[in-house]
């Protein structure tokens, strides 16, 4: 018995029918009906008289409907209380994110917090990995978006999505296939990457050991995610990065793009929580304020070549939080 069954019970004994309760709870019959058998099998005996009118209390159905009373009244006036207490919200939070993260999420995160806490101020910052775990460990980034390093470690982390990684390359870059490119090609093109501590780096060399080849690199580059295009747009080499980093310098014919097979490879967009101390309350509003924003932005197709994680389509419940 949880507290689900107790207020199902209710539900049947304030409409009088367990037809009339289906339809008000937008449920089958059925599914009614044999909920309030197993709740009677539990309890060991009979909590409703039944007659072609509808339902009546037994004594054992009335003794039972005074403690769901009891049990809804202490959840109302528990939801109450912790809404009460995370309604402002926290006084300020800081979000971090790696570049192409950041340009997908922040507008919209910051729409979706202003909605929920209009008094917080809101912090944003960009960076790279390294940087960004260092500042979430030091309690300078309430909350971090980062793609999920190739050896997480002791790494604690929730998975939201996975992002397809594409080959870049300059407008009148000629590969003598349409759309994509096997894996294994990687050997011949030249390539602009980060040096080796970075993750898209190491996310390459892995890929190419696991495949048997070395990567043929152009030359490295540590500035930002837009330098490496430029780079590339000027003829240097070719890179590789996810569809959302360069979709508006495809459609404007600056940049081109392949697919990578044989197989696809894509990286883990994962949430990492700082060490900011915060009710449990608040900590999961937050949570499920981020998670809701992904999930629009990958229904949507707002962010290109991705899907969502699978623990976040199965295990997500949209502003509803654990039963008690």
């Amino acid at each position: 018995m949880n507290s689900d069954d107790l207020a199902l019970f209710a539900a049947v004994v304030h409409a009088g029918s367990i037809s009339r309760a289906a339809i008000e709870k937008g449920m089958d019959q059925s599914t009614v009906s044999r909920r309030v058998s197993l709740l009677e099998s539990e309890v060991g005996g009979r909590l409703f008289h039944r007659s072609g009118r509808g339902v009546m209390l037994t004594e054992r159905g009335q003794q039972l409907m005074v403690y769901a009373q009891t049990i809804s009244s202490t959840l109302e006036t528990a939801m109450r209380a912790m809404q009460k207490g995370t309604a402002t919200g926290p006084a300020r939070l800081r979000i971090g994110a790696q570049p192409t993260i950041a340009r997908m999420t922040f507008g919209k995160l910051y729409h979706a917090f202003r909605g929920r806490y209009p008094n917080t101020q809101i912090r944003f910052i960009e960076g790279l990995a390294n940087q960004l775990l260092s500042n979430l460990n030091d309690g300078e980034i309430d909350l971090l978006l980062l793609y999920r390093p190739e050896h997480a470690g002791a790494l604690s982390y929730d998975p939201l999505l996975h992002e397809g990684i594409w080959l870049i390359t300059p407008p009148d870059f000629t590969i003598p296939v349409a759309n994509s490119i096997p894996v294994s090609q990687l050997a011949d093109i030249p390539l602009i990457l980060p040096s080796t501590h970075h993750g898209i780096r190491l996310m390459a060399e892995t890929v190419a050991a696991r495949h048997g080849f070395s990567l043929k690199l152009a030359l490295e580059c540590d500035g930002s995610t837009t330098m490496t295009k430029q780079l590339v747009m000027d003829g240097c080499g070719c890179t590789i990065l996810p569809l959302a980093a360069v979709i508006e310098d495809v459609n404007a014919g600056r940049l081109k793009t392949y697919r990578l097979t044989e197989p696809g490879i894509s990286r883990c967009v994962a949430l990492l929580m700082g060490k900011t101390p915060r009710e449990s309350s608040e900590t999961w509003q937050i949570n499920q304020i981020i998670k809701e924003t992904v999930i629009d932005l990958v229904q949507n197709r707002l962010w290109p070549d991705t899907e969502l994680d699978a623990a976040l389509q199965s295990g997500h419940q949209p502003g509803v939080p654990p039963s008690i």
